[in-house]
């Protein structure tokens, strides 16, 4: 007999899907006997917990740019996915999430693990739906797997727990039966109107000082991109979830933009008097040109995203390389090249600002230093995650993408506790890149030890770097800036443990820095290590994130006080910070 649940795994199977990120349950034990009796294909990759789950498909549909599947039993199960569920809404990720429910004969009497989850996933699942009788299997389970994709969101597939257990029974040609194709990923692009192309032409020709503004949206148009900038003469800033879009060693290439921004990018956009926006809806227009004073043209593919954090004046809504395609062809060579010739000597001068906060010292390893080694021995085919907190800061302004490096952080959601599940669902995604996640102690602490239990147990080869000082610093220091807050200890320090000495105790290389001398071994080491490593680096809390509108004059002036043992020159580095902040407060 074919069950339901033997016709979920088996149509998993036909949508192409090679492993689920699941943890099991009563609520499923009819959908996982069927992996039993498939003999485990799709794989059952079991986390550690099922926001875990939820996170690794996050990670895999992040890096494979196709649907990333997860599992999970009735009650506090399906509660658990909603984090991940969240993380992939935000940052417009195709997941399907499958969950269990209580036996049809128990609804609506307050039964053991039943929960309304219409209620909770109403908001997060852009396709929601009970799977009731087994005829609705298919298109239940098709539709599922297409809504994501087409939408880039989560959607979810609730079937009762009986349900599972019973034969599968395909729909009738009859009333009220519904069919479902055959499992198939068209793919199609959406091309602008042409006269709105060329009205964008006419704005971006009309400009002296062009800035282009690229996120996750971009990643298909990246050479689109780096011919519009060449014609234009413009600059190219990142925001966060398009950082591995471009590499940082163009010299137009300004980095990251926003709070956790670069001096380059804030100018760049400061001064520019037309502003190119590709597949990005980058959210703080304070860090944009001021209103009115540059013209403004939007690329995206959802138009719902138009238009919202800039007045733009000519909106394009498009697959980003065929509308890049169109528009270049229509683009004036820009004959004077002062203002790209401004933007690559801003830039130059950044890295060499940067290198040399890096190497301030610090009590007992400078943060900025723990990326700046990274950079300089990153792999160029490596895929970086970073988790939420302080580590992000420097992951932001201190890593140098290269090559064909590909990095991913929770952009929109800003998650603790993402990095380490993302790196389980990129070694699914790209088995043969090295993986390397970039964790704050608190993250760490949150879920990422148990997880190593994960990529331990698939053999994952990955570099854990916790950055360890004791402290929730990302808050820590935001409590200083905004309301110049000293550190509240109970809610702040962190129990002291060896991340190192907890990761050769599971069988995992553990190494430990303490000394900024040993960093640049350190991370030859753990890149060379054939499996997991956990890179336990003690670094200093007190070195503050730099804002993004110090001059390099002050940055000078704040590293060469540092270098001098000046006592006042964190408090310098604070009260620019504080400054900034305060600014950008309603």
């Amino acid at each position: 007999m074919t069950t339901v649940g033997d016709f979920v795994v088996q149509r998993l199977r036909d949508w192409g899907v090679k492993q689920v990120f699941a943890y099991p349950g009563d609520g499923i034990n009819g959908i996982v006997a069927a992996f039993g009796k498939a003999d485990n294909d799709p794989k059952f990759i079991q986390t550690r917990h099922e926001e875990m789950a939820a996170f690794a498909a996050v990670g895999f549909a992040k890096f494979s740019g196709d649907v990333g599947v997860c599992l999970a039993t009735s009650g506090p199960g399906a509660i658990h996915l909603l984090n991940g569920l969240y993380d992939a809404k935000l940052d417009h990720v195709p997941v399907v999430a499958i969950v269990g429910q209580t036996a049809r004969t128990a609804m609506g009497g307050s039964y053991q693990q039943e929960v309304d989850l219409h209620s909770l996933f109403r908001d997060v699942a852009s396709f929601l739906v009970d799977v009731t009788v087994p005829e609705q299997m298919p298109n239940a389970l098709d539709r599922a797997m297409r809504t994501a994709a087409a939408d880039r969101a989560p959607a979810v597939l609730i079937i009762p727990n009986d349900v599972q257990e019973q034969e599968y029974a395909a729909p009738k040609h009859e009333f009220k039966y519904i069919p479902s194709s055959p499992p198939s990923r068209p793919v199609s692009s959406v091309v602008p109107a042409l006269d709105d192309v060329r009205r964008a032409a006419e704005v971006l020709n009309s400009g002296e000082k062009v800035a282009i503004l690229i996120g996750q949206g971009a990643r298909d148009a990246a050479e689109e991109v780096r011919a519009v900038a060449d014609l234009l003469g413009a600059g190219v800033a990142k925001a966060l979830l398009g950082k591995d879009v471009l590499p940082d060693d163009l010299p137009y290439v300004t980095g990251s933009i926003g709070l956790l921004g670069t001096r380059p990018s804030y100018e760049m956009m400061r001064d520019c008097d037309r502003l190119l926006i590709v597949g990005s809806n980058f959210p703080y227009s304070q860090f944009l040109p001021q209103y009115g004073k540059a013209r403004g043209v939007q690329i995206d593919v959802d138009g719902r995203a138009i238009g919202m954090r800039y007045p733009t004046e000519v909106n394009l809504v498009g697959d980003a390389r065929e509308a890049l395609r169109a528009l270049i062809p229509m683009l004036e060579e820009k004959a004077d090249r002062s203002w790209r010739e401004t933007i690559e000597a801003n830039v130059e001068r950044w890295w060499e600002v940067l290198e040399r906060q890096a190497q301030v010292p610090a009590d007992p390893v400078n943060p900025m230093r723990i990326v700046s080694e990274l950079s300089k021995r990153l792999p160029h085919n490596a895929i970086v995650t970073a988790d939420s907190g302080s580590a992000t800061n420097w992951y932001a302004r201190l890593l140098k993408i290269r090559g064909n490096v590909r990095s991913t952080l929770s952009g929109t959601l800003a998650t603790m506790g993402c990095a380490v599940p993302y790196a389980l669902g990129a070694a699914f995604a790209q088995p043969d890149r090295p993986l390397i996640a970039l964790v704050g102690d608190g993250a760490m602490q949150m879920n990422g030890m148990a997880e190593l239990l994960t990529l331990r147990r698939y053999g994952v080869r990955c570099v854990v770097c916790v950055f360890h000082n004791n402290d929730l610093n990302q808050v820590t220091w935001e409590l200083r800036a905004m309301g110049g807050a000293p550190k509240f200890e109970e809610s702040q320090t962190l129990p002291d443990i060896s991340y190192a000495a907890f990761a050769r105790s599971i069988g995992l290389q553990g190494i430990e820095v303490n000394d900024p001398a040993q960093l640049g071994t350190a991370w030859e080491t753990a890149l060379a290590f054939d499996g997991s490593t956990v890179l336990d680096v003690r670094c200093d809390p007190n070195v503050p994130p730099i804002p993004p509108h110090a001059t390099f004059e002050q940055i000078k002036d704040m590293t060469e006080a540092v270098l001098r043992g000046d006592p006042d020159a964190w408090e310098l580095m604070t009260r620019g910070l504080k400054t900034k902040i305060q600014e950008l407060l309603p």
